[in-house]
């Protein structure tokens, strides 16, 4: 069985859960991390230094970063189908998407965007911000719509790993109050996604204690 140390309204840790749930693995969560705490105790830094979630504990082995974790994962437990091939070409295209949600998609969403409409009140909002950080997302999405075409996934007619790290962002960005502007392709893609028990499961998850007072 593996451990997840993570509490289940990280962005982060959702993505491994869903991960975790697409390969239908055994699993147990433990909460950690913001009001639960146990983050920076001697035994979690031993195990990631960092002192953030997720972390997971596969028999000896002990990972952390979340894209490192969904790789592992699915090397390991994966039939090196679609969702992370056997053939190191096409691994790498893969890769490269969910490389690109990791380090622009969702980055640039989670931060300037959930962070500043969720997470801090009304007052202290940089709205100039939040608009320039709006518009260059909305970028981010054209350029996946693009990639999208006809096609049910970012990859082409499979699921595969690349849809965990970018589609798990979507959830949030499709719930929060927030100007969208009509991007068809994304609907119809993260209407899929909610057709998945995985995601249903593990990343349609209420924020609400993550709601900062006076955020609206």
């Amino acid at each position: 069985m593996i451990t997840v140390y993570g509490r289940a309204t990280s962005s982060n840790v959702q993505a491994v859960m869903w991960g975790i749930g697409e390969l239908g693995l055994d699993y147990e969560r433990l909460d950690y991390g913001l009001d639960f705490g146990g983050i920076d105790t001697p035994d979690y830094l031993a195990m990631n230094p960092h002192g953030l979630v997720p972390t997971i504990r596969d028999g000896d082995l002990v990972l952390w970063e979340s894209c490192a974790i969904l790789r592992y994962l699915a090397a390991k437990y994966g039939d090196g189908g679609a969702f992370w091939p056997a053939d190191p070409a096409a691994r790498a295209r893969v890769d490269m998407w969910a490389e690109w949600g990791k380090a622009h998609f969702a980055r640039d969403f989670t931060g300037p965007i959930f962070w500043a409409r969720v997470r801090t009140a009304a007052v202290a909002r940089d709205e100039a911000a939040l608009t320039l950080a709006l518009d260059r997302f909305d970028g981010y999405l054209g350029r996946l719509e693009a990639q999208l075409g006809d096609s049910p996934y970012v990859m082409g007619a499979d699921f595969t790993l690349a849809d965990v790290v970018i589609g798990h962002v979507l959830f949030r960005y499709y719930d929060i109050d927030i100007p969208r502007r009509s991007r068809p392709v994304i609907d119809a893609y993260y209407a899929r996604l909610q057709s998945r028990t995985a995601f249903r499961e593990h990343v349609m998850v209420s924020y609400e204690v993550l709601r900062a007072e006076g955020a609206g």
